[in-house]
């Protein structure tokens, strides 16, 4: 279902008369607020150890749950990007994130509660500080490190992922 298309309601003043304005906001007849559904911003780590591996999550939760999936998330209010996967690297993989170059972005559409969140997945090169407390956590069921000549794009579960993978596979 549309996001936007779940508010029926202004939160403003509570009238009813809150319509569609444009393809991406409704606006209230009765006090004039308008909302915008702009997409969330989220981030994701492409990060490479010493052998040229890439470092590959498997999903603990839906959605998507038990496909391949890259460190990310959304980002926080009030957080940068470059803080936002330096955060989520840390939450999923246990890694500290030393640098973080934005490399591209992709839009998506992310499945949460019965609702198609709009995305712009920021995807990142990571340097990280050191591989040897790679620990799976957060919403990451397992790590693991796979050849870039292995890698299956078919087999990650978002869109957006299995886009930018394709991306940084062919530079």
């Amino acid at each position: 279902m549309d996001l936007i298309g779940k508010f029926g309601y202004c939160p403003v003043c509570g009238s009813s008369h809150f319509e569609q304005d444009s393809p991406k906001s409704k606006k209230c007849r009765n006090c004039g607020f308008e909302y915008f559904m702009n997409p969330a911003a989220a981030v994701v780590a492409l990060i490479t150890n010493a052998k040229g591996e890439l470092l590959v999550e498997r999903r603990k939760m839906e959605p998507a749950k038990g496909t391949l999936d890259l460190p990310g998330g959304f980002a926080d209010v009030g957080e940068t990007a470059e803080e936002a996967v330096a955060r989520e690297v840390m939450e999923e993989t246990g890694l500290a994130v030393k640098a973080a170059r934005y490399l591209f972005s992709q839009t998506n559409v992310y499945r949460y509660s019965d609702l198609d969140i709009q995305t712009l997945d920021m995807f990142f090169a990571c340097e990280v500080e050191d591989t040897t407390g790679l620990a799976a956590g957060d919403d990451a069921a397992e790590c693991m490190w796979i050849a870039p000549e292995d890698i299956h794009t078919e087999l990650f579960g978002l869109r957006s992922i299995r886009h930018g993978l394709q991306r940084w596979l062919e530079r």
